[in-house]
């Protein structure tokens, strides 16, 4: 009897010893946790307020693009824009701090958990070797060493006790590893968020240079003439018609010269899947965009994804070159036409150095050119604002949205 009894002083006083410790762990915790609760809750009030005024830039900007067009009116677009994109990088701000201290907090109660789950464990193992000296009696020995029936019931139930104990302790150990794991899993995931966070506000960012740039490069180009103005846009509209022109043009000669020469006998009569043309997969402007700045003046024919000055285009998918314009000047729109079989060709724009030669046959994923768009280099053509690649998917010649043909 003495011993079983040794034995549930032993268990209880490392149950009390272990609640102790719990206890002091988490008034030292929870005090932190609660701070960066306050500040995780700061973070989404922020966040809430920045969501609101972005909606609101977005309505102006509705509301403009509804009246007539003039410079005072694009102007007032681009500073909404501008206005906006700056509202977006304190967005995404705020999110990486929110992200942050959530990631703390997390790892504080990781910590803690870890600890606690060490000492229960010890706790657990100290009790099974007490119980296992214990064990080495065999049922009648314990009989025999007692005076009376009611001794050895008692001692059976000490024992009966002290297991259902055990048992607890162990399920409570299970119980806090599956909620660590949870912990941990959480953790990880908030770490995969903050990385995309980083790299979202590095292109918000760079949508707000786009977006101040095309600015700076509107009052350069009019001067803040109306009249001038309305010149750029006659001078960009009729570039559009040119460029447009030739590459119908250009398009329908090498497709009837291929279909003369049977050229796409051997290929597949349907085309494998299209691969993206650059490693970037950010887009700044989509097909018929909204926001294009000249959407009055004519739509946005591709897909415009943002790849830095000089960065590798690779063919989309296997065809012919069916047009690689190279140019010298600045105001020129440099390109290369891929002509494809199903009647599908696409189009690379902004090119700032061509590899490859009109006729030339290329296979998904050869590399053909390096990308341009930054104003005032050769190749880039008239009014862009930024490094970037123009892709198109044309369809029976005409544009069509590229995204749904890219993975």
């Amino acid at each position: 009897m003495l011993k079983i009894s040794k034995l549930l002083i032993i268990a209880v006083m490392f149950g009390f010893i272990f609640s102790n410790q719990i206890f002091v762990f988490a008034a030292d915790t929870t005090a932190e946790i609660d701070l960066l609760n306050k500040q995780i809750e700061a973070r989404k009030d922020k966040i809430k307020e920045l969501e609101s005024t972005i909606v609101k830039y977005k309505a102006n900007i509705d509301t403009k693009r509804t009246e007539a067009v003039s410079l005072k009116n694009q102007m007032s677009i681009i500073d909404n824009r501008i206005a906006q994109a700056e509202a977006d990088v304190g967005l995404v701000s705020e999110k990486l701090d929110k992200t942050k201290l959530e990631i703390e907090s997390l790892n504080i109660t990781i910590n803690q958990k870890e600890e606690t789950i060490d000492k229960q464990k010890k706790i657990v193992s100290k009790i099974i070797q007490s119980l296992h000296v214990n064990d080495q009696k065999n049922f009648l020995e314990i009989m025999l060493t007692n005076d009376n029936f009611a001794e050895f019931y008692n001692q059976a139930k000490y024992l009966e006790n002290v297991y259902t104990d055990l048992g607890r302790s162990v399920k409570q150990v299970r119980l806090a590893k599956e909620d660590l794991d949870t912990k941990k899993a959480q953790a990880q995931e908030r770490h995969k968020t903050y990385d995309a966070l980083l790299t979202q506000l590095e292109n918000k960012k760079a949508d707000l240079n786009d977006q101040m740039g095309g600015k700076k490069t509107l009052l350069v180009q009019t001067q803040s003439s109306e009249l001038k103005f309305r010149t750029l846009l006659d001078s960009l509209r009729q570039q559009y018609k040119i460029v447009e022109n030739e590459v119908s043009s250009y398009e329908d000669q090498v497709r009837k010269k291929l279909a003369d020469q049977d050229r796409f006998k051997n290929s597949p009569a349907k085309l494998g899947d299209f691969i993206w043309p650059v490693t970037g997969r950010y887009v700044t402007s989509r097909f018929h965009d909204p926001d294009y700045p000249f959407r009055r003046v004519f739509e946005h024919s591709g897909t415009d994804i943002r790849s830095p000055q000089g960065s590798p285009i690779v063919a989309s998918n296997s065809g012919y070159v069916g047009r690689a314009k190279r140019c010298t000047l600045a105001s020129c729109y440099s390109y290369v036409l891929l002509i494809h079989n199903g009647n599908l060709s696409t189009l690379y724009g902004h090119m700032s150095r061509i590899l490859v030669s009109d006729d030339q046959y290329v296979t998904k994923g050869d590399l053909i050119g390096y990308s341009g768009g930054t104003p005032g280099v050769a190749g880039s053509g008239p009014f862009v604002t930024g490094a970037h690649l123009h892709f198109e998917v044309r369809l029976n010649g005409i544009p069509v949205n590229g995204m749904n043909y890219l993975p």
